[in-house]
């Protein structure tokens, strides 16, 4: 159970490795997230088996524990052409709504200038559907810079269409992008936090846990809208699973009564 108030914690599922996930299957560690205290967890479309059963198993134990969903689209919104994948997002709801849930995660993928004009049809195509649609930036140039997200939303405040962010923290490093810029040019439009730290090895950057990070980790989240939920979304192993986990949930929750402290 939950201990403490404050923004609802959550679990990317993704965190506990995708060949594990794929052994043992998203309800066995929606389970575990949920026994070490996760407000909800985070489905991954990229680690599903067998799609309509998984997402249905999730949804009766979630009604079943209060365990809230957020399903995550492994595909963008926009194809390499510019054009809006309609198809894509009708599975994605679909498995949305399979799920039980009330968010959707995607990335904006190939959208550029003149896929302004479809706007009205992704609008359209959300419309009465009841799933809040959230874009993440995620580790692609035209999808996860801050200039083509701002382009992006500002094209989006033309259309008169409101969506929010799932704001990576660690995403940005991947792109030579200013965390801290980039949450001061987007932070009004945040609804969701993929809690990422970050450190460089010589060949890449890897997620790793915010104690771990070589980041500004603790001014990011401060800079960020207090109040919107959070989710680990960094690797988690160890011999006793539930108990890391539990810490871990432990450790987030206290640095977001640190965060609303502060604000308030």
């Amino acid at each position: 159970m939950r201990a403490a108030a404050g923004p609802a914690v959550l679990i990317s599922l993704s965190s506990f490795g995708a060949a594990e996930v794929r052994r043992h299957g998203q309800l066995w560690f929606a389970r575990l997230a949920h026994e070490a205290g996760a407000d909800g967890v985070e489905v991954r479309g990229e680690l599903l088996a067998a799609p309509e059963a998984e997402l249905r198993a999730l949804a009766a134990f979630g009604a079943e524990t209060g365990c809230a969903r957020v399903y995550s689209c492994p595909l963008g919104l926009w194809r390499a052409d510019g054009a809006l994948d309609a198809a894509v997002l009708e599975q994605a709801l679909a498995h949305t709504r399979l799920l039980g849930a009330a968010r959707l995660k995607m990335a904006i993928g190939g959208f550029r200038r003149e896929s302004a004009a479809s706007l009205p049809a992704l609008a359209a195509q959300l419309a009465g559907r009841g799933v809040e649609l959230v874009i993440e930036n995620d580790q692609s140039v035209g999808a996860g810079t801050l200039p083509a997200l701002v382009d992006f939303f500002a094209a989006c405040d033309r259309a008169g269409l409101e969506l929010g962010m799932t704001f990576d923290m660690g995403n940005w490093h991947w792109l030579g992008e200013c965390p801290l810029g980039a949450a001061r040019a987007l932070g009004a439009r945040v609804r969701y936090v993929h809690c990422k730290g970050v450190q460089r090895t010589p060949r890449q950057w890897v997620a790793v846990p915010l104690a771990d990070s070589s980041a500004p980790w603790r001014a990011l989240l401060r800079a960020l809208p207090a109040g919107q939920p959070w989710a680990i979304e960094y690797p988690l192993a160890g011999d006793d699973l539930p108990a890391l986990t539990r810490s871990h949930l432990d450790a987030l929750r206290a640095l977001a009564a640190d965060a609303q402290a502060v604000a308030a």
